[in-house]
């Protein structure tokens, strides 16, 4: 094979080119590319950094934000509470003092109804009296024949009714 018998003759200029030539890319890429990449990383990075900063500090400002609205919800549901109890009480006070009237109202019915009442029972009563007074006078004058006055019959009936 003759390609064998002419490496000794042609292996340092292959060596010297592949030197060269693995020179030029390592000067192109390494000091060319590479400073170029490195510097769209470190951009890449500090961006990123930043971004997170920034979103930091929108979190902190979102959770103070909250706070505030937690605190203002807080004062606002004790008021409405306040409100809302102080409405009770006034309604309850204005409640009782209805039922109050309305008690008074019921209570001076009450009072006239039952004056009316005595006064149909004593009317009822004398003219059960008088009633009474009458048959006894009847029923003793027919059984004994005797006459009684009609005192004596109301005072016998009075007597019976009040025992």
């Amino acid at each position: 094979m003759p390609q064998i018998n002419q490496l000794s003759a042609i292996f340092f200029s292959q060596l010297f080119w592949l030197l060269v030539v693995f020179g030029i890319i390592y000067f192109v890429i390494g000091r060319g590319m590479v400073p170029k990449i490195r510097s769209t990383v470190e951009t890449r990075e500090k961006r990123i950094a930043d971004d997170l900063a920034h979103a930091q500090a929108a979190r902190v400002a979102a959770d103070e934000t909250e706070a505030a609205w937690r605190e203002r919800m807080d004062a606002a549901r004790a008021e409405a509470a306040k409100l809302s109890n102080e409405a009770k009480q006034a309604s309850a006070k204005d409640t009782e003092t209805k039922v109050h009237a309305a008690a008074d109202k019921l209570n001076a019915k009450l009072e006239q109804a039952e004056a009316k009442i005595r006064v149909a029972l004593d009317a009822a009563r004398s003219e059960i009296e008088t009633v009474a007074a009458d048959a006894t006078k009847e029923i003793v004058s027919r059984l004994t024949g005797k006459r009684v006055d009609q005192k004596q019959a109301v005072d016998a009936v009075k007597a019976e009714m009040n025992v």
